[in-house]
């Protein structure tokens, strides 16, 4: 390989449509504020680089990227990129990574809005993440020991796996399809509404309304803290092992809980069975049913 080390580079695709090149301690960065620095490049190594320009790794074939450093005016840093491993990394850049297949990110700090969009095959482990719409339209995803906190986040994803994650994002999972979730933190409001395929496995699951609107979603031994007004309309067979708050005209399926605040029952198409006393180490029923909660207009007539 060609080695670049040791300079600093600003003007307008700087190492265009280079191949086969190891770029170490070198800055992108200065008065020209070149654009593009990589694009269309292949077999490309950085490492210990600044990236202080806008688009600097489109349509690259085979990226390397290891202890590097994206700041905020990186914008859009790769896109297009395919064959992408990019590890001990700062991603601070608005759209840091989209539209771009079999990618690999590892222990990176990703401060990035609109990250991870429309990827393909893309593998996350040991990372923290702060975004908005986090992984859009993204399909083929694993993610081990993810730390994130955003809004919006996985929604349309399909076909995924998280492990030991910990995320802390408004309205997650939102229309996502055959997706996995174990041993994690799910704390945030509105939690997959509308989803297909979820399943929760040793999951704890925090906040308002959470798994409304969903179609085949099951629960594994979960907990459930401050969820009011939970699974309404959804399909879903789960074992809670904690007390729930509220939950409000299940459409089908199971849900066994130990106990429960209150159960609203008042859609006539609510079919779901909910039965209360469920102890999870016995896998016994050692309690009794509430009685259903009558529709306050039905109240208002008598």
């Amino acid at each position: 390989m060609t080695v670049i080390s040791d300079i600093t580079m600003d003007e307008e695709r700087a190492l265009y449509g280079s191949s086969d090149l190891l770029v170490k301690n070198c800055r992108f960065d200065g008065p020209a504020d070149g654009e593009s620095a990589l694009k269309e490049s292949a077999n490309i190594c950085i490492e210990h680089c600044y990236f202080n320009l806008r688009y600097p790794c489109w349509h690259v074939y085979g990226l390397s990227m290891e202890d590097c450093e994206l700041t905020p005016n990186c914008r859009a840093a790769l896109w297009y990129t395919q064959d992408a491993h990019i590890e001990r990394t700062r991603l601070h850049g608005i759209k840091a990574l989209r539209e771009s297949k079999k990618v690999t990110v590892k222990d990176c700090d990703i401060d990035s809005p609109e990250f991870g969009w429309k990827l393909e095959d893309v593998r996350m482990e040991r990372s923290k993440a702060k975004s908005e719409y986090f992984m859009l339209l993204t399909r083929q995803i694993y993610m081990q020991d993810l730390q994130l906190v955003g809004k919006y986040s996985f929604q349309y994803v399909e076909d995924a796996v998280l492990e030991h994650c910990n995320l802390e994002t408004k309205d997650a999972f939102w229309h996502a399809r055959n997706v996995i979730v174990r041993d994690s933190i799910l704390r945030g409001e509105y939690l997959a509404w509308f989803s297909n395929g979820l399943t929760l496995e040793r999951c704890t699951v925090i906040g308002t309304q959470p798994l409304c609107y969903c179609e085949n979603l099951v629960l594994k031994d979960c907990r459930m803290i401050d969820t009011d007004l939970s699974f309404e309309k959804s399909q879903v067979q789960a074992t809670i092992s904690t007390p729930v708050q509220s939950i409000k005209n299940p459409a089908a399926g199971k849900i066994l809980v130990p106990s429960l605040g209150e159960l609203i029952m008042d859609d006539p198409a609510a079919r779901g069975e909910v039965i209360v006393g469920y102890d999870t180490k016995s896998e016994e029923v050692i309690g009794v049913m509430p009685q259903k909660k009558k529709s306050p207009k039905l109240d208002a007539l008598k």
